[in-house]
């Protein structure tokens, strides 16, 4: 079996809108910046947690910090998944 590389008939267009620093453009740079906000929320929370420990900060800030966390992080991986269902579904199409 051959794989031929499908050639499209114009450039994509690049502009400042759906781009990163890289120069990506599309939803990979959307799911990387969703990854990038979810850690930066986790740092947060683990900040957060060892302010509390250190009796420099509220229970009810660290909880409030890590629910945001688990949301974001639940957020991310459920992105993951349907994005892997979709890949799929398009990987399994007859051509």
């Amino acid at each position: 079996m051959q794989v031929d590389l499908l050639v499209p008939d114009a450039a994509p267009a690049r502009g400042p809108v759906g781009t990163d620093a890289s120069g990506a453009t599309g939803s990979g740079s959307a799911f990387g910046a969703l990854v990038d906000a979810a850690g930066a929320m986790l740092a947060g929370a683990d900040r957060a947690e060892s302010a509390f420990a250190a009796h420099r900060g509220g229970l009810q800030e660290m909880v409030v910090e890590r629910a945001r966390a688990d949301i974001a992080l639940q957020i991310a991986a459920t992105t993951a998944q349907r994005a892997a269902q979709a890949l799929s579904a398009v990987l399994g199409m007859q051509v």
